[in-house]
C-alpha cells in the first residue's frame, strides 16, 4: 500500500500527481471488486480513528466515508457542524485551527465538509495528520475521482474521451476539471458566461492540461458543448448557499437544462452523471437521469471505493 507523509493533505484535486490519482483509482477498482465477490476486505485501517468533521449536509459522502472506515477496520467519529463550529446562536464557538489541533491528537486522519475553502486551508495549516477535502465552496476533490472511476467502469477502452460539464462553474466543475485536465481528458464547460469556472482555477488547469493533452474550453452554446460528447456532466443549478438567488438562477441555466433532445447531440454511447441530490425538472429531467445512459447511481457507488482508497492511501 503507498503511503505518504502525515503532512501531505488533499485539499484540491492538485494536490495529487497523475500518478497518485492513477495509484487511488487502481486501489478503489481493487476494493470494489472484493466487495462484488462477496470478499471481506482488508483491515488497512485497524486501530485507525478517522474524524468526520461535516459543517454541511451530506447523504452519500457521509456515509462513503463512514462505510469505508468499518469496511477496512476503522472507527469513524461524526461531529456535525452545529456541535462544534458555531454556539445555539450562531455565533463562533470555537477557532477552525484549534479544532484541527485538539483532532489530530485524537485522530489519524481529518475528513472535513465546510463552508468555506478558507476553512480547509486552515486545518491544512496546522494538522499534523493527513486532510481530506470533502467538499468546500471552491473544490470536491473526492468527487472527482469518484467520477473519473465512474468514467473509467463504463468506458474502459476509451483513450481519448470528450467530458462536457452543463450548468454553474461551481465547486464539483473546478475539480471535475483539473482531473480532466491531470489524466488527458478533453473537457468542456458549458454555461452562462457569468457563471464561469474562475480564471484562477482554469489557469491553474493549463500546465497539467499541457502535460497530459488535455483541450480545456468553455462555450456558452449548449448545443455546441454536448455535441459529441462521451460524457455528459450536470449538477444542481441553484447549490447550497445560493437559495436566494434561485429565481434569477434558474433563469439564466434555462437553456442548459439536460433533456432527452439535448442529450441527443451527445456520442449514441455516451454516458450521463450527475453528483446528486439531483433538482430533477431544473437542471436535468426525469427521462435522462432515469435512462439508460444514466450512471449516476453507479457513480454514487464509487464515492464508497474512492473513500476507502483515500483514507488508505494517506493514512499510514
Amino acid at each position: 500500500m503507498h503511503s505518504l507523509t502525515q503532512q501531505r493533505h488533499l485539499r484540491t484535486m492538485l494536490d495529487l500527481t497523475p500518478q497518485e490519482i492513477e495509484t487511488i483509482l487502481e486501489q478503489a477498482f481493487s476494493l470494489k471488486k472484493m466487495k462484488d465477490q462477496g470478499k471481506p476486505l482488508p483491515a488497512l485501517l485497524k486501530g485507525k480513528n478517522i474524524a468526520l468533521v461535516f459543517e454541511k449536509p451530506s447523504l452519500r459522502t457521509k456515509v462513503a466515508f463512514e462505510v469505508a472506515t468499518a469496511s477496512l477496520g476503522g472507527t469513524a467519529v461524526f461531529l456535525p457542524g452545529v456541535e462544534i463550529f458555531r454556539r445555539a446562536d450562531g455565533a463562533t464557538r470555537e477557532k477552525t485551527s484549534d479544532i484541527a489541533q485538539v483532532l489530530e491528537r485524537y485522530c489519524d486522519c481529518i475528513v472535513a465538509r465546510v463552508h468555506s475553502h478558507a476553512s480547509i486551508q486552515d486545518i491544512a495549516d496546522v494538522a499534523s495528520v493527513p486532510l481530506i477535502n470533502a467538499l468546500c465552496d471552491g473544490h470536491h476533490p473526492t468527487q472527482a475521482i469518484a467520477d473519473l472511476m465512474t468514467i473509467r467502469w463504463h468506458k474502459p477502452k476509451a483513450k481519448q474521451l470528450k467530458v462536457t460539464f452543463v450548468g454553474d462553474g461551481n465547486n464539483v466543475a473546478t475539480s471535475l476539471l483539473h482531473i480532466c485536465a491531470q489524466t488527458g481528458l478533453d473537457f468542456v464547460h458549458a454555461g452562462p458566461p457569468n457563471h464561469r469556472i474562475p480564471a484562477d482555477e482554469w489557469q491553474a488547469a493549463e500546465a497539467p492540461a499541457q502535460t497530459s493533452g488535455s483541450v480545456l474550453s468553455f462555450t456558452d452554446d449548449p448545443v455546441k458543448g454536448i455535441t459529441d460528447a462521451d460524457v455528459v456532466y450536470t449538477d444542481t443549478f441553484v447549490s447550497m448557499g445560493d437559495e436566494a438567488e434561485s429565481e434569477n438562477r434558474l433563469q439564466d441555466f434555462a437553456p442548459f437544462k439536460v433533456t432527452k433532445s439535448l442529450m441527443a447531440h451527445a456520442k449514441t454511447d455516451a454516458i450521463f452523471l450527475h453528483c446528486l441530490p439531483a433538482h430533477r425538472g431544473e437542471e436535468v429531467t426525469d427521462e435522462v437521469i432515469d435512462s439508460a445512459q444514466s450512471k449516476v447511481f453507479d457513480q454514487a457507488e464509487c464515492r464508497m471505493h474512492v473513500a476507502a482508497s483515500l483514507l488508505a492511501f494517506f493514512i499510514h
